[in-house]
């Protein structure tokens, strides 16, 4: 079946840090409408813990950014026809063997319906 991607998702990573952010039709106006999505993971095996900061930086001009996490991790993506679940994992010390992974915020991108939905 052919379709026409109605919402964009960009799958990006390995900046040490991860992100979610809502993509605009145009960054300059504030009531510009959501056009898809960007995920960003960080990179597992990266060396260097992170410090933890869950704070958007630069929230003022960042204001599409829906999560921001500086620890190190991936993003499991589940995919259905309906919509991509993207869950944010990550470990507390990648520099301690056999760190556990935990989920630390979840988002759901509904066909049709561009843009995160916090779940």
């Amino acid at each position: 079946m052919d379709r026409a991607v109605r919402n964009p998702v960009v799958l990006t990573g390995d900046v040490h840090r991860a992100w979610a952010s809502d993509l605009k039709a145009d960054y300059n106006n504030a009531n510009s409408a959501t056009i898809g999505t960007e995920l960003v993971t960080s990179s597992v095996t990266s060396s260097g813990d992170g410090d933890g900061s869950t704070s958007v930086p630069d929230v003022g001009t960042n204001p599409w950014l829906q999560f921001y996490n500086n620890r190190r991790g991936y993003v499991r993506a589940t995919v259905s026809p309906t919509e991509l679940r993207a869950d944010f994992r990550n470990v507390a010390k990648v520099s301690e063997h056999g760190a556990a992974a935990a989920t630390v915020k979840s988002f759901v991108v509904q066909d049709g319906h561009p843009g995160l939905q916090a779940v």
